[in-house]
């Protein structure tokens, strides 16, 4: 297991790393390079996604709410919720940790 915060040679402009699955919870690294969501392709997922930034930095759009994320900032996105990524840094990768919690709701 690589646990570098900082990835070399990513394939893609994004890539995503499952580091643990258990019944109702997904635990992923993502690594992005200037990637961003196309603003006719909002993610919504039915369940709560709690993400962190570990370097980079990124800009999300959350329920026309813009949140900016540097390392250490973090956000709990709730299901249903239309979201975007508007910017990951073009420079360096940016390292996330997100947390989606599938199983019965967490409110």
């Amino acid at each position: 297991m690589n646990n570098s915060n900082s990835p070399t040679n990513t394939p893609a402009p994004e890539t995503f790393e499952p580091l643990l699955t258990r019944p109702g919870l997904l635990i992923e690294r993502i690594v992005s390079h200037g990637n961003v969501t196309p603003t006719d392709q909002p993610y919504r997922q039915s369940h709560d996604e709690w993400v962190t930034v570990i370097s980079g930095a990124a800009r999300l759009l959350v329920d026309g709410q813009e949140h900016i994320l540097n390392p250490g900032d973090h956000l709990l996105i709730p299901g249903g919720v239309d979201h975007w990524v508007t910017y990951t840094s073009p420079t360096e990768p940016t390292v996330w940790l997100a947390v989606h919690l599938t199983g019965a709701s967490s409110r």
